[in-house]
Parts: C-alpha cells; structure tokens; sequence
C-alpha cells in the first residue's frame, strides 16, 4: 500500500496534518509542507483533513469509552481521558482493564499508546512519551524524567526553555520558579504541579447525546445525605418518565455529584433486567451515599442512563386462577449486587456429570445477566436427590458397617459420634474411566443417612469390597441434606 497522509491548508499553504505508519517511516511529518513531502516520498495517496469529522469521531469514542468508567471525556486532537478510580475491580485489575482497552482498539485498526497513573497530566504523559506503549505507574509513584513536551505548553515556551539549557522535566522541576514565571509565566508552574499531583486537574465527563439524562443544580451547595437522597428521589422520577417514553428500561446509571472545586465523584449501579421502577433505583442509589465526599459541597446532581435496553413485556396470572405468581428476584439480585460486588454473586447449575463435585457449577444468577444468551442447563436428578451443601473435599468419617454393602449403623465425624436411625441406598458411582485412567476402577457406594437427632448426612464408601483396586473401603462424609 501507498504511503497516506493528509493535508490540510494553512493560509497559501498546505501543509500535512496526519501521516500513517508507512509514510512516518519514510521521515514524514505532521506540520511538513506538502510539496517538501512530494519530493521526498513519490506515490502519496494524499486524503483532505477534515477536524469536524475528527472532533466528531473522538466524541464517540469518548461515549464508548463509558463502558469502561463513568468519567470519560475527549483530549483533542488525538487522545482520550478516562478517570478509572474506583472501577478497576470491575475488570480485576488496572492491567486487564487496559489491556482490553488496547485490545479492542487495536481490533478497530487504531494505533494505541495508553497509560494509568494518579494524575492526568502524568497519564498524558507516559502515554505520548513513556518507551512503552502500555504503561502503569504505581500509585504514588514520582513523575519520571520526561521531555519538555510532556508538559502540554505552547511551542514558543518550549523554545525559550530550551535556550536557556532546559530539555527534560526534572531540571526543571529543581530551578527556582520565581524567575521562571517571571519569564514564562505561570501556566509552566501549573503543568509541573498538575503532573506531580500537587494541582487538581478536572475532567469534564462526556454525555453521549441520545442518552436519557436529568439534572438538578442547587442555589445552596449540598453536603449531607438526606439532602443527596431527596434530590435522587426527584431524579429517578424523572429518568425512568423518559425511559418509560422510549419504551426501555435501564441496566446501568451514572449519578455524579458536581462538587464546588470543580471535581465530579460518580456512583454506577447497574441491573440484572432492565428496570424502571424510580423507588428501586433510587433505594440502590441510597445504599452507596455513604462513598460520596462531599467536599466543600455538591452544586448540582446528574442522573445519566449509560445502557439501557428494551423492556419486554410478560403476562402476569389471572386472579381466577390457584396457580402461584412466579417470584421475581430481579431486585434482590441488584440489591445484592449493588452491595457485595457483581462477583461475589452466583448461582449453583447442574451439570450432567454423575461424579458428585462435578455436577455443579456456578453461573450468574440470572439468565442474561451480565452474559447474553446464558442458556439453562439440565436440570436436577429426580430419583437421586442431591445435598444442598457438599464438603471440599469429603471429610473421612469412622463407619461401622456389615457387609458387603450395608449401610452404616453409626459413624464418627470430628470426635462426635451419631447413631443411624434410617438409611437409604447404596447408589453406585464410578469414576470417569473415559476421561482419566486414574479413575479406571475407582468405585463409591453412597448412602443417605439420618442420625437420631434428625440431620441428614450424605456418606459413601470407597471401593467395591471385593476388587482392592477400586478402593480401600474407607468411609467418607460428602456432604449435608
């Protein structure tokens, strides 16, 4: 393929404004007057600017980004901001967050430099000037030596100070600065101090432009909870009148707190089926005031659906019929969600497997949630009746027994001795001899036992009694009904 660049025009003259990988190696640049590039590189497949349409597409990329943060926002010409605190658990980790970052970029065809660090100003730079194009800085960790440009100053500042001997950030940073704002002004004293950290640098969150949205700004700044939870009362009320227009339901929210300085903290719920019901959303929204600083005070509130989907409706039972309504657990799972984390939750699923520790597995606990197209899987065995607990791994017991296969009389677990007053089985499980030689002639007979006092305990037994292959007879306890 031919070299692309594009051009763009600069009074009487057009100058390049972006250059691809195969024209950069051939010693193009951004700001290079197009016919010096001409001469130099013959064969230029040479594209209009168009910054609208840039500004335009870096605004979307922005929105999407939102996927990933409630904080995003544009850094024209060519960057992003997202403001990741406080939602890298969601992905285990700031490098698997940034890593499918990256990926899913470059999977777009964009070429990506990226970086996590405390500060915008240290972010923008590792990610323009670090040797490596995914970077993370550990929390706390001091500004590296950077070139001048990391600073974000205007170029005839750079000049200046490099005339004077300075080209790299921690000379600076050592100089005396009351001759240097003197001389350059305070703007350089400012993206010192944003870099290290010492100077709060806001991001101006981005709001895609179909979202549905409400906001509420205060003539008296807000500092207390009850103040908090009577304002989201008002904006769930709101929100969810327009979702109910649009026919949908939300699935995840933004509620930012516009602070007096001039920072936005933000609290993201999300649902397990899309809902809008203001007095479930807003409780969930109550339970999580208690992250909100307030700081100096709140100014205003914002109530953002990120992602919301169609609502489908379902027929309810006729008040005729005995038959029960089927339960909705919806709201208990995002309440559960909202206050242990979506990760701390599950439910058990059958799998068709007869060895007992691999029957089950866990899922998300509702279908769809959180994963499209979750299909159910078997169900339950009927005619042998599953513990509602199992032990990992079966705990050995001391059993007395006749045999070959009668079950126990009595049995020993952690000291205490129980009695058998009935029993049930044996039912033979063999090992996966298909799967794993080890398992060629492994044999358990279980058996299900109640003890005088009533609990109900699943044991089996290891072996056949006659093939010493198959086992040594030993007793176990697996589990509890």
């Amino acid at each position: 393929m031919p070299p692309i660049v594009t051009a763009a025009r600069d009074g009487n003259t057009r100058l390049l404004a972006a250059v691809d990988a195969t024209a950069a190696s051939l010693g193009l640049r951004p700001g290079m007057p197009l016919t010096q590039a001409n001469v130099r590189v013959a064969g230029l497949e040479i594209h209009a600017a168009d910054p609208d349409g840039d500004a335009k597409a870096l605004r979307q990329l922005a929105a999407w980004c939102l996927r990933y943060a409630p904080l995003a926002a544009p850094d024209p010409p060519d960057g992003l901001w997202i403001d990741v605190t406080g939602a890298t658990h969601l992905w285990e980790g700031e490098a698997n967050l940034l890593n499918d970052l990256v990926s899913r970029f470059s999977g777009r065809g964009l070429a990506v430099r990226a970086a996590i660090a405390d500060t915008p100003g240290l972010a923008h730079a590792m990610a323009r000037y670090a040797a490596d194009p995914v970077h993370i800085i550990p929390p706390g960790a001091p500004p590296p030596d950077l070139p001048l440009a990391a600073l974000r100053l205007p170029e005839e500042t750079i000049e200046g100070l490099r005339l004077v001997g300075f080209e790299r950030t921690a000379p600076l940073e050592a100089a005396a600065r009351a001759p240097l704002v003197r001389r350059y002004g305070t703007l350089l004293m400012t993206r010192l101090d944003q870099l290290a950290g010492r100077v709060f640098e806001p991001i101006q969150p981005i709001t895609p432009e179909d979202a549905i949205q409400a906001r509420l700004s205060f003539v008296e700044p807000l500092l207390t909870a009850t103040a908090f939870s009577a304002v989201i009362s008002r904006l769930t009320v709101l929100v969810c009148g327009d979702l109910e227009q649009a026919g949908c339901g939300a699935r995840s929210l933004d509620l930012a707190f516009e602070r007096v300085d001039g920072s936005v903290q933000v609290l993201r719920i999300g649902t397990a089926q899309p809902n809008r019901d203001p007095a479930h959303l807003g409780r969930m929204l109550n339970e999580r005031l208690e992250q909100v600083d307030p700081g100096l005070g709140v100014e205003a509130m914002r109530l953002l659906v990120v992602r919301a989907d169609q609502v489908s409706l379902t027929q309810t039972q006729a008040a005729l019929t005995d038959a029960p309504s089927p339960s909705d657990v919806t709201q208990l799972v995002d309440r559960l969600a909202n206050r242990l984390g979506e990760s701390r939750l599950y439910r058990i699923e059958p799998v068709e497997n007869y060895v007992p520790e691999r029957s089950v597995r866990k899922v998300v606990p509702l279908p769809g949630w959180r994963l499209n197209n979750l299909q159910l899987g078997p169900s339950w065995p009927e005619d042998f009746p599953r513990p509602v607990r199992l032990l990992k791994p079966p705990q050995p017991i001391e059993a007395m027994a006749l045999p070959p296969d009668d079950p126990p009389l009595a049995f020993t677990w952690r000291g205490i001795r129980h009695r058998v007053r009935h029993a049930d089985g044996p039912e033979r499980i063999a090992g996966e001899w298909w799967k794993r030689e080890s398992e060629m002639y492994a044999v358990r007979d279980y058996y299900r036992v109640e003890d005088e006092d009533g609990r109900r305990f699943w044991l089996f037994r290891r072996g056949d009694g006659s093939d010493p292959a198959t086992g040594d007879m030993g007793w176990f306890l697996h589990g509890f009904f």
